[in-house]
């Protein structure tokens, strides 16, 4: 295919929306060419012999394409510029705007939507006919140049003729052929001297010289003919052709015969149809779907707002900044503890290590909680997610709250008549208020008010700009503090952004606020004026329907030493390690692999196991994963679950089944043993 920018080019017109930009870069992928028209008129203009093809959409010349006709009369005999038409999906069953373009160009019709290959690989083949005619074109300018070089040409004329899978033949006014390429023995399984020399009815017959009489007479009379036939194979086999009468003239002007030019297209035909049948079905999904889209539309500029606001979020820099930040001076703790306590053993001084390990242990709790902060900011944190009664569990921390601002701070309740409920993690929802409660409490530092409502709410289309229409449960914190201006308002959920000053916080707080609201499906907003304080909304999917929850029934104390075989799967060195001591000590016997692949052989085994303990976020099949395998020969073996970031197990409720259990990195290791215990006691 001729590709060099000069003979190669593809024109496009498609002046509604971003359709031409779209166009262009599925081309200029493929390493085509292409120019863009902002007008017919300027399209026309263009189309000169070194236009490889042309794109538009139906669209663009539904008010008609008078603006091409001339520039494309004007062609030579050797021209047909290809022009690939775009039909909008609810138009394969009307003709087109202006019927004169079908029959003026040579035009393939592609129904949308389509995928970029099914419009590269139309292009593609149309500047592949292209290049044919420049082939023509280039042959026929060297026979012009003199007899002689006629002459020198017209074997090499025959030889590219004869190659091409086109039929190519002249017909004279008497219907005698006078030319036909090899491409005749192909279709029709005829030797070519059969064809040259003989009439139209004798090489076709008379039925398709009835049928194709009237059209051969009007290419006769000086006009260009196109059409398309079914001509099947001689098995029978469906074969497409497009059909082309081109006129010769002589040096009078007047038509002495024409030129015949036959074009297998049955793969674009069949294209064409099954794209057909594609956009029949898609008729109806669009038509399903109208309605919800226009409702959409009022909506976008809410959900373009929304978006910008989540950009936002992704302040990488600033968040590798601040973690690192925060990590180094808890690392500095631990470290730093270990190393006084390393240093104390080895001069033989046990005298005061409880304060080094404290502190150590203090400063790895801060991380642990840093750590959660992230996870809750990113909306990858465990969720343990249950229908909960939001005016209950409001009123159930009025207390904490007292307890934790201090008399200064009068705490009102405005609690909803209506029951409202939520599925959410009633945990991380107390620690959200908590913290919402503390910036308040630090928003007034002279003492204020708090105001803790609940209340039932309708939210129209368009009514919030951040919230999309629904029903909600809301709970709001307002204080009568300090407030914040708009450029505040704006960063206030970026990670790490705080008003406060250094070392009274880390401003994870809001942050991990909007990742929670985000990871249960629910939405935040914060309306906030400087001197007349700041109200942060929690806005919740109301729930109807109320799903029990089965608490696991307690179960006795184990006695430890009884010897439970436990099989422990841990990537991490370290993690397994210890965890193997804690079990020995409690005096189970443990056997530990690396990842599933050593685990499965295993689980396989007759070998007794109590208990399969395992992280989420293994090398290769994921814990979950493992699970499931081990239940399919074990089908009552319990599973312990550990994970630090389980972006698979964000919900407990769907990621637990029967029998399993999860315990969230870090731990404590009393916490560890109780886990356990409580995952073999059912057995016991």
């Amino acid at each position: 295919m001729r590709n060099d920018g000069a003979s190669g080019a593809i024109h496009i017109f498609a002046p509604f929306g971003r359709d031409a930009e779209s166009i262009a870069s599925v081309l200029h992928a493929s390493g085509l060419n292409t120019t863009i028209h902002d007008s017919l008129s300027r399209l026309g203009d263009a189309l000169d012999d070194d236009v490889g093809a042309v794109v538009v959409t139906e669209e663009a010349v539904t008010k008609g394409a008078g603006a091409l006709l001339e520039p494309l009369a004007r062609q030579p005999s050797w021209s047909d510029i290809p022009f690939i038409l775009l039909r909008s999906p609810r138009s394969q069953k009307r003709p087109l705007a202006n019927p004169g373009l079908q029959l003026a160009i040579n035009i393939i019709e592609l129904d949308r939507p389509l995928g970029s290959s099914s419009l590269l690989s139309s292009v593609q083949s149309a500047l592949r006919a292209r290049d044919k005619q420049f082939l023509v074109r280039d042959q026929m300018q060297a026979l012009a140049d003199g007899r002689a070089a006629l002459e020198r040409s017209e074997a090499e004329l025959r030889l590219v003729a004869d190659a091409m899978p086109v039929l190519i033949a002249f017909i004279d006014r008497d219907l005698h052929y006078r030319f036909a390429n090899k491409a005749y023995e192909a279709w029709f399984e005829r030797p070519v001297v059969e064809v040259i020399g003989k009439r139209v009815p004798e090489v076709f017959g008379q039925d398709v010289w009835t049928s194709r009489r009237p059209l051969i007479e009007r290419a006769l009379a000086g006009e260009h003919i196109v059409f398309e036939a079914n001509w099947p194979f001689s098995d029978g086999r469906r074969r497409d052709s497009e059909i082309r009468y081109s006129p010769r003239f002589n040096a009078e002007g007047a038509p002495d015969g024409f030129h015949v030019f036959v074009t297998d297209i049955t793969a674009s035909k069949l294209a064409l149809e099954t794209s057909q049948q594609h956009a029949l079905d898609l008729e109806a999904m669009v038509a399903e779907r109208t309605a919800e889209l226009e409702r959409q539309m009022a909506a976008r500029e809410a959900s373009e707002a929304a978006l910008r606001q989540s950009q936002k979020m992704d302040a990488i820099g600033q968040l590798t900044g601040g973690i690192a930040h925060d990590f180094n001076n808890m690392l500095t703790g631990i470290l730093s503890s270990l190393d006084i306590v390393r240093m104390r053993l080895e001069m033989g001084r046990m005298d005061g290590l409880e304060r080094f390990l404290d502190a150590a242990t203090a400063s790895s709790q801060r991380a642990a909680a840093l750590t959660q902060r992230l996870l809750a900011f990113s909306r990858r944190q465990s969720l343990d997610s249950r229908t909960v009664e939001l005016n209950e569990l409001v009123g159930s921390v009025q207390d904490l709250l007292r307890s934790t601002l201090g008399e200064t701070i009068r705490i009102q309740m405005a609690i909803s008549e209506t029951p409202l409920r939520a599925n959410l993690d009633s945990n991380q929802f107390e620690s959200a208020l908590l913290n919402l409660a503390i910036n308040a409490r630090d928003a007034m530092p002279d003492g204020g008010e708090l105001q803790l409502r609940t209340l039932h709410v309708h939210v129209a289309d368009g009514e919030l700009p951040t919230i999309p229409a629904g029903e909600y449960a809301v709970v709001s914190v307002a204080d009568s503090g300090t407030g914040m201006p708009p450029e505040v308002v704006e960063r206030i959920f970026e990670p790490f952004f705080t008003t406060k000053p250094i070392g009274k916080g880390t401003g994870l707080g809001m942050s991990m606020i909007y990742g929670f609201m985000q990871q249960s499906g629910g939405h935040i907003t914060v309306d906030s004026t400087p001197g007349q304080g700041t109200t942060v909304s929690l806005f919740m999917p109301v729930v109807h329907e109320v799903t029990e929850h089965d608490d696991a029934p307690s179960a006795p104390p184990v006695s430890l030493g009884a010897g439970q075989s436990i099989l422990v799967v841990e990537d991490d060195e370290q993690v397994r390690m210890l965890v193997t001591v804690v079990l020995e000590d409690l005096g189970y016997i443990a056997e530990v692999v690396g990842d599933a692949d050593g685990a499965i052989p295993i689980l396989g085994s007759s070998k007794k196991i109590d208990l399969l303990i395992t992280d989420v976020g293994l090398p290769g099949l994921n814990g979950r994963q493992l699970a499931e395998i081990a239940r399919q020969s074990r089908p009552a073996l319990p599973v312990l679950f550990m994970t630090g970031y389980a972006e698979k197990a964000q919900e407990r409720s769907a990621f637990l089944d029967n029998g399993m259990a999860m315990i969230a990195k870090p731990f404590l290791l009393d916490a560890f043993s109780e886990a356990v215990r409580s995952s073999i006691a059912p057995r016991q």
